[in-house]
C-alpha cells in the first residue's frame, strides 16, 4: 500500500504555509479527512493497519481515540480487529472520557490517531484511560510524521516524541515534513501568513 498516493488521490497532501497544533509552521499538512470521507478508502487503511497490528499479536479489548481527528480512524480500526470503541474529548480544555463509556479496570487499549506527530493528544488520551484503570498497550496511526519510532521503520524516535518508549506504535507510513519554530520559519520570513487547517485551535 502506497499511503503517500493514497493521500495525493485525495487531495489531502496540502502544501503551503501552516499552522500546526503544536504552535509550529510547516510547509505541508496531511488533511486526514479529506481521505476518510470515502468510506471504501478508510476501510482500506484500517484493515491493512489491523493487519499489522495482528501479526504483533498484541492482546487488545478496546480502541480509544481522542477526538476529533482520530475517530473516524479509529472507529475503522476498531471495526477491522473486531473490537470495541470508545473516544476521548476536550471539555474545557482538558481531554476526558465520558458519554457512558466506561473502562475496566485492567482493560487492554490501544490509542488510534489519525496522524501521529509528536503524540500529544494520543498520550492524554491515553493518560485519561489509564486513570480509569485501563491499560495501555499500544499506539496506532494511518501515518507518522517522524517523530516517533513505528514498529518497522528504521527512522529513530525525536527528542520532541511524547509517546512512551516502551509501548509499540503502529502506523503505516512516515511521512518526514521540515517543522520550523515561528521565529525560525523561512515561510515566514518570505512574508505569508500561516493557516490553521486542523481540527482544533491552539
Amino acid at each position: 500500500m502506497h499511503v503517500e498516493n493514497i493521500y495525493k488521490k485525495a487531495n489531502a497532501l496540502l502544501e503551503g504555509h501552516f499552522l500546526l497544533s503544536s504552535g509550529n509552521h510547516s510547509k505541508y499538512y496531511l488533511q486526514s479527512a479529506k481521505v476518510l470521507e470515502d468510506p471504501k478508502v478508510a476501510e482500506e487503511l484500517a484493515v491493512a493497519l489491523a493487519e499489522m497490528i495482528k501479526a504483533s499479536n498484541l492482546e487488545i479489548d478496546t480502541i480509544c481515540a481522542p477526538a476529533l481527528g482520530g475517530i473516524l480512524a479509529g472507529y475503522e480500526l476498531a471495526r477491522a480487529l473486531g473490537k470495541r470503541f470508545i473516544f476521548a474529548e476536550r471539555v474545557g480544555g482538558e481531554m476526558t472520557i465520558r458519554r457512558g463509556f466506561e473502562v475496566k479496570k485492567g482493560e487492554k487499549i490501544l490509542v488510534c490517531e489519525d496522524i501521529i506527530t509528536t503524540g500529544g493528544s494520543a498520550l492524554e488520551a491515553a493518560k485519561v484511560a489509564q486513570s480509569l484503570g485501563g491499560v495501555i498497550v499500544g499506539y496506532a496511526g494511518l501515518a507518522n510524521r517522524g517523530f516517533c519510532q513505528r514498529v518497522g521503520s528504521d527512522i529513530k524516535a525525536k527528542p520532541t516524541c511524547k509517546l512512551p518508549f516502551d509501548v509499540p506504535f503502529f502506523a503505516l507510513a512516515d511521512f518526514e515534513f521540515e517543522i520550523y519554530e515561528p521565529h525560525h520559519c523561512p515561510l515566514c520570513k518570505d512574508g505569508s501568513t500561516a493557516q490553521k487547517p486542523g481540527s482544533r485551535g491552539n
